[in-house]
């Protein structure tokens, strides 16, 4: 039998390529793709690229092309329906049983969605078209809402006594109907009356962007009604599990690294008209690992924005404490709090796009730094407080999934209470500073050297060899000069010191009048003076290592020259640009 087409549409969009191939081949980011050695071919430097905007991946050694299944397939020799299995399990998706139940829910399924699609488009139209829908018109015009925010995200009306169940009937069974939670059963007149009648409705869309619920909101004032009432939850609705406008968000994740989480539909459109798309909101509950867990497939950074009022502030703390598990150390959770009584809408509105992204960047909490910051607001000078909020900060470090983040986040808690009580735990603090000054030079270490490139690490490699053996390099130029560097300063005091060798009779390092911080540069970022610390003074060896790096940028120079034709070859696709290709590579994997 065949998994339905949805089944699959489902897992697709759930998991971008690159998530799926990173799991068997290290990528790294180069333009909107990324770039890898070859799973199908061994070669020495990457010819292999995987584009999320566009769902596929490519081999230029091999040929090789397809989607998530292909992969999956070929790489661990997999038949179709295994792979299906375990992609849909990295999807957190049920398996496809492919049981009579299985067939009669699908078929379910497709009704459900049929309903909500007609339900949706027709109140969508009546919203656009009818006359009479002035008070739902004129709502919209005081929030600032046109055509082109209804249109886009299929906003509806739906009238204080409308009939649409009387239409649905003539196609569905009432039993049907009901179990979609648009209707339901008035005991009294014996009647279906519609759960959304006299307010606006907001379709809440699976990730394919189908319509599987509702959020609907009151546009009268009537106490005696709730302000927001979401669809309930049903067979195939569960508010943890979905997040609202999440089909349309989820398409700007190969260009933005981070999501707005807010708490309304009316943030999420009203950020979008001012121009911030990255936003979703969750249903009227709180906070879900399975809702971190499915925006972590997409973006890097969550920023949880919730309104600036004492409830927002608790939905927040509850988020912290829900999503905290789910930390990683290669994504974050963020918290930006806005001032009082304002709500996202509210504040873009006032203040525009450009503010509110300006904001975001000066007031955002880590999510470790929001809890240790709410905890201690609670806690007194004494030690029974200090104890408890001690236990209770170790209790939250200890939910997280992640041990090297777990470790961390718990360190940094200790670090800021140790910092809370400094005439205690003198030794433990003494310790702590310590490491805390290593850690932090570790860090500053690792931040200098990876904004260097791969290029210029092996240059400096090279530079540092030349310097430390100018004698024997003076007497063998011809070992030297024909090696070409890419990165301009360098290839500048490459050529002046080859220019000093030949033109001199002895060279020695005082005589090259070399700049004071590049020297120290090469010194602490040249990777060549690991190899060397523990070897003797051996020209042979210093030759070795010559001829080595020469080839390694050699390769680079091939490998620039592969990247233009690529890139030349993805847009004229030409037999020439590909046969020119194909030589580059061949003479590349001779190397």
């Amino acid at each position: 039998m065949k998994y339905p087409k949805e089944y699959l549409d489902e897992i697709k969009n759930r998991l971008k390529v690159s998530t799926v191939v990173s799991k068997t081949v290290s990528l790294k980011k180069r333009g909107k793709e990324f770039v890898g050695l070859s799973p199908f071919k061994n070669e020495k430097t990457p010819s292999f690229t995987v584009n999320d905007e566009k769902e596929f991946y490519h081999c230029f050694a091999t040929s090789e092309h397809g989607n998530i299944f292909d992969f999956v397939m070929k790489t661990q020799n997999l038949k179709f329906g295994e792979a299906v299995k375990y992609l849909a399990q990295l999807a957190g998706m049920q398996p496809y049983m492919f049981s009579k139940q299985d067939e009669e829910r699908e078929k379910k399924w497709n009704e459900y969605k049929s309903i909500f699609s007609h339900y949706v488009e027709f109140y969508h139209n009546e919203l656009l078209k009818n006359e009479n829908y002035s008070i739902a018109r004129d709502y919209l015009k005081n929030r600032s809402l046109g055509k082109d925010e209804v249109k886009k995200f299929k906003i509806g009306y739906i009238e204080k006594n409308p009939n649409f169940f009387e239409k649905l009937k003539k196609d569905h069974n009432e039993q049907t109907l009901v179990e979609t939670g648009l209707f339901y059963l008035d005991e009294k007149k014996k009647i279906y009356l519609e759960r959304f009648r006299g307010r606006l409705i907001f379709p809440i869309n699976n990730i394919s962007g189908q319509p599987i619920a509702l959020g609907g909101r009151i546009i009268e004032n009537l106490d005696y009604l709730a302000k927001y009432i979401n669809s309930p939850e049903t067979n195939f609705f569960k508010k943890g599990s979905n997040l609202y406008n999440l089909d349309l968000a989820r398409k700007l994740s190969n260009k933005i690294d981070h999501i707005y989480l807010v708490e309304g539909y009316m943030d999420v459109v009203g950020l979008s008209k001012n121009g911030i798309d990255n936003v979703v909101a969750n249903l009227g509950t709180s906070l879900t690992d399975k809702q971190i867990l499915t925006l972590n497939q997409f973006f890097d950074d969550i920023i949880i924005c919730f309104d600036g009022d004492e409830s927002g502030y608790k939905a927040a703390v509850r988020a912290a404490e829900n999503s905290i598990k789910e930390l990683k150390p290669e994504k974050q959770i963020s918290f930006l709090f806005l001032p009082e009584k304002e709500d996202p809408d509210s504040y873009v509105n006032k203040n525009g796009k450009t503010n509110f992204i300006d904001f975001t960047k000066q007031s955002k909490l880590s999510i470790h730094q929001f809890i240790f910051s709410h905890y201690k607001k609670q806690t007194k000078n004494n030690p029974s407080s200090m104890a408890i909020f001690e236990k209770k900060l170790r209790a939250i470090a200890n939910t997280i999934k992640d041990d090297f983040i777990k470790k961390y986040v718990l360190e940094y808690f200790l670090e800021k209470i140790a910092e809370l009580t400094p005439h205690s735990n003198q030794n433990n603090k003494r310790f702590i500073s310590k490491k805390t000054k290593s850690l932090e030079s570790t860090k500053k270490y690792f931040k200098e050297s990876q904004s260097l490139s791969g290029v210029e690490l092996k240059e400096f490699s090279l530079l540092y060899l030349v310097i430390n053996n100018l004698d024997l390099l003076q007497a063998n130029t011809h070992l030297i000069e024909n090696i070409k560097l890419f990165t301009e300063f360098n290839k500048k005091i490459f050529e002046m010191i080859i220019e000093k060798l030949k033109s001199s009779s002895h060279v020695a390092v005082q005589d090259l009048n070399l700049d004071v911080q590049l020297t120290e540069k090469i010194n602490k970022f040249a990777p060549i003076k690991h190899i060397l610390k523990n070897q003797s003074d051996d020209d042979q060896k210093i030759i070795e290592l010559l001829e080595d790096i020469s080839r390694d940028l050699m390769n680079y120079d091939l490998e620039f020259r592969i990247q233009e034709l690529e890139s030349k070859f993805s847009v004229d696709m030409s037999e020439s640009t590909f046969n020119e290709l194909k030589e580059l590579k061949k003479k590349q994997n001779l190397n």
